[in-house]
């Protein structure tokens, strides 16, 4: 399918834009990969993290040394730092580091399976400073439990979730990995989100990578994810009709997840045209002190490694290979007509050799 006049335009400006912040690269999102530990053993899970991970949890001393070398090159409140894993809330130290980056006046967020995520640990991280939280949420209870693989991954998920819409002062939002268990039952889930008091719903696919490498019961067929992407283009158009007919019905926003050109998609199932920021304003530590783009993005692309260089000075001056994306034109991108627009696509669809594993906008195509 062909894009719209307007969609090329706005692309072009996106383009333009691009090669605007891969000069200036402003460092806006730093993740902090602070644990590889996790009280889940996920079928998807990308990184393949173990309950007992041979890198150990980097020390919180050592992260914090980090920020204080970027603060004097960076305005604090516009970047935002986010504690991943494994389970970050696995981390007992959570709360000491959060509230020194809010001394140092850095917002900071979590992403978790919600597993640990009670009234008193929600208070300890907001007494911190916590400025925003993720919750992974796969569906249905048996849905969600297969994939998580733990009996009471659902019942925890979703108590952590009643917590959140009763809470003031906290943004949160609902992620969602959308595969072939749960998706016949995505209008129902809608449904069922709105009625926990949701405010925001992200959606991706998953991506054959860790785990989920080599497992078909994880894999979309082409119509299955352009069936996804109507999925919340629709939704979507329901939210716009709702709000300029001034209905009082709940509205969940709901959005594709950042990966990927999606062509004749673009801008109609999230509220931005498609860049890959990993490298260019996004940036990782990760628990064994790899610098990277993003914590999605295989290690071989690591850039350097705290506990051996500068940060800084490797943001500065080591990130061309995620800023000028001219190596990636090969295989089925080298004739493609959506290149400059592209690029390649997302950096963590590349496997260890940096051959892309799968492209969107080829698989919408067919």
């Amino acid at each position: 399918m062909s894009l719209s006049f307007r969609q090329r335009v706005g692309l072009e400006l996106q383009r333009s834009l691009r090669r605007t912040h891969e000069q200036l690269h402003p460092l806006r999102t730093l993740f902090w990969e602070c644990t590889l530990r996790c009280n889940m053993s996920c079928r998807h899970c990308g990184s393949d993290c173990k309950v007992a991970p041979a890198v150990k949890d980097m020390p919180a001393e050592d992260f914090l040394r980090v920020i204080d070398t970027i603060t004097p090159h960076v305005d604090p409140h516009k970047t935002f730092i986010i504690f991943t894993g494994g389970e970050a809330l696995l981390r007992d130290d959570l709360e000491q580091v959060g509230l020194e980056l809010y001394r140092r006046e850095y917002p900071w967020g979590v992403v978790t399976n919600g597993f640990l995520l009670d009234e008193k640990r929600l208070a300890s991280l907001m007494a911190s400073g916590m400025h925003s939280i993720t919750v992974s949420l796969d569906g249905f209870e048996e849905q969600h439990n297969w994939i998580r693989r733990h009996p009471q991954s659902f019942e925890k998920a979703t108590n952590a979730i009643r917590l959140l819409a009763q809470t003031k002062g906290i943004l949160w939002d609902v992620v969602t990995c959308v595969n072939p268990r749960n998706y016949p039952h995505l209008k129902e889930f809608k449904e069922y989100l709105i009625s926990l008091g949701v405010p925001a719903w992200r959606l991706f696919s998953i991506f054959p990578m860790g785990r989920a490498a080599g497992n078909p019961e994880l894999q979309f067929s082409d119509d299955q994810f352009r069936g996804l992407l109507d999925f919340i283009k629709e939704s979507r158009e329901e939210n716009t009709n709702a709000l300029t007919h001034s209905r009082n019905n709940a509205i969940l926003d709901v959005s594709y997840a950042c990966e990927g050109f999606l062509g004749e998609y673009e801008q109609k199932v999230r509220d931005h045209f498609f860049f890959c920021r990993s490298g260019v304003e996004v940036a990782s530590i990760r628990c064994d002190g790899g610098i990277s783009g993003c914590t999605s993005v295989r290690s071989h692309m690591d850039q350097g490694n705290i506990y051996k260089d500068d940060f800084w000075e490797v943001w500065q001056n080591r990130f061309q290979v995620m800023r000028d994306r001219s190596w990636a034109r090969k295989g089925q991108c080298k004739d493609c007509k959506v290149w400059r627009y592209c690029e390649g696509s997302g950096l963590h669809l590349y496997d260890d050799n940096s051959e892309l594993l799968c492209c969107h906008y080829h698989r919408l195509q067919h």
